[in-house]
């Protein structure tokens, strides 16, 4: 077992006997201070949340529109929303007045339309492109040339609400790390990629590279993500009855 697994088994053991603010600053402590830590705070209640607002936690992570917003109605002002779900095009109009940023954006449809919505509230909005990296057929993402294409595609250029401020991919669900950190490190290199041939666009401000989840964070920490999205780690376990 090498030091970056068995950091993860002790983490994972731990969270088991704390509390959720325990298990925030537990997290906290185990990430690089240049990496953002969004608590994906879908299914659970806001008094939950709350507990780790109260920890100065403030990029909260949420799959669902309709959750997402209900949240952002009754919670404080301050928290930093983020949309890490799939997104679908006429749901767009009920977020885009708040939202902090868009995790998945996988078409140009999308990306229109988000641009449409945050002109009538007149805000810009940051937004990652997803990329399908895990052997999955459940995920939803771009390939490596669709996600390039997306980049390129001369209708971004006259976008003035939107800002393109990285990448986002979800690695395979296995134990297997080396495939993984394999997943990991190919979005990483996309990532690289784009941001030294694509400069020039004006939209594109490559600073955030979001992959990694509770299961698989320090891994992808370790393969260069600069955004990692724990949600069961801090709160616990989900109960989806």
């Amino acid at each position: 077992m090498n030091k970056l697994t068995a950091s993860f088994f002790r983490i994972k053991e731990d969270i088991c006997t704390m509390s959720v603010a325990e298990n925030l600053k537990h997290i906290q402590d185990s990430i690089p201070q240049h990496v953002t830590l969004v608590a994906v705070s879908k299914t659970y209640p806001v008094d939950h949340i709350m507990e780790v607002y109260d920890q100065g936690q403030r990029d909260f992570g949420e799959n669902k529109v309709q959750e997402l917003a209900a949240k952002a109605e009754v919670m404080p002002k301050d928290i930093r929303w983020h949309l890490i779900g799939h997104l679908q095009t006429n749901k767009v109009k009920y977020i885009t007045g708040f939202v902090h940023m868009i995790h998945a954006v996988d078409s140009l449809k999308l990306l229109k339309e988000i641009n449409k919505q945050a002109a009538k509230d007149d805000r810009v909005v940051e937004c990652l492109l997803q990329v399908h990296i895990a052997e999955e057929d459940t995920k939803f993402g771009l390939s490596h040339d669709e996600c390039e294409d997306l980049l390129i595609n001369p209708t971004v250029s006259e976008m003035k609400h939107v800002s393109i401020k990285g990448l986002m991919g979800m690695a395979t669900f296995t134990d297997h790390q080396t495939q993984v950190r394999r997943e990991f490190l190919g979005l990483k290199n996309l990532f690289d990629r784009l941001a030294q041939k694509h400069a020039d666009l004006a939209y594109w401000n490559p600073t955030t590279l979001s992959m990694g989840m509770s299961g698989d964070y320090l891994i992808a920490i370790d393969e260069g993500s600069t955004m990692v999205r724990v949600g069961s780690s801090i709160f616990g376990e989900r109960d989806y009855n």
